[in-house]
């Protein structure tokens, strides 16, 4: 995919059950201005709906990227991290907590995840690091990874979360959402 011809102004999130959330996802191998220039538009869509992560398929790209800024405050760009091809390639411990997905609004469940993570990834310019994490950080990595690898909230909610009639009526709604968009 050349990156330098996507529309930026364009991008926006996707919701479910976009099939785009599905699609097997790129590795990217050129790291360039037009990577850039996506990190730091995927970011400002990031702020713009209240996140504190975006992977490249939440706004429609079949790429292996995502950004995060842990305390959602563009006022605070320090914390800001985009990450490129990214893996977990160690996990340790569990914290099931409260999880949202900008994908899947007003879904809010308790999601089982590893209390400690190390992420593999590149950064924009291609160097390859590795990221450990724990807490929130550690959820925020599993979460996105999860994106790039075509996994969404819903797929890790309990079978209790899954039977919960809000729940339900909720992945529903945006199902026949979606439909009459088409």
């Amino acid at each position: 995919m050349d990156l330098s011809q996507i529309d930026l102004a364009s991008l926006s999130v996707v919701k479910y059950p976009d099939p785009r959330l599905r699609r097997p996802c790129q590795t990217i191998t050129q790291f360039d201005a037009a990577l850039a220039a996506l990190a730091r538009r995927m970011c400002q869509i990031m702020y713009q709906t209240k996140g504190v992560g975006l992977a490249a398929p939440q706004v429609g790209l079949a790429l292996r990227l995502f950004v995060i800024n842990p305390t959602g405050d563009p006022a605070q760009p320090e914390f800001e991290s985009a990450y490129v091809n990214g893996r977990i390639v160690s996990r340790d411990g569990s914290l099931t907590t409260e999880e949202g997905c900008l994908s899947v609004p007003g879904l809010s469940v308790r999601i089982k995840r590893a209390a400690k993570v190390t992420l593999e990834a590149a950064d924009l310019q291609g160097q390859v690091r590795q990221y450990p994490a724990e807490g929130l950080l550690a959820r925020i990595f599993q979460h996105e990874t999860d994106h790039i690898e075509n996994t969404i909230i819903a797929d890790r909610m309990s079978a209790v979360a899954k039977l919960s009639l809000s729940n339900r009526q909720l992945l529903k709604d945006l199902e026949e959402e979606f439909q009459e968009q088409q």
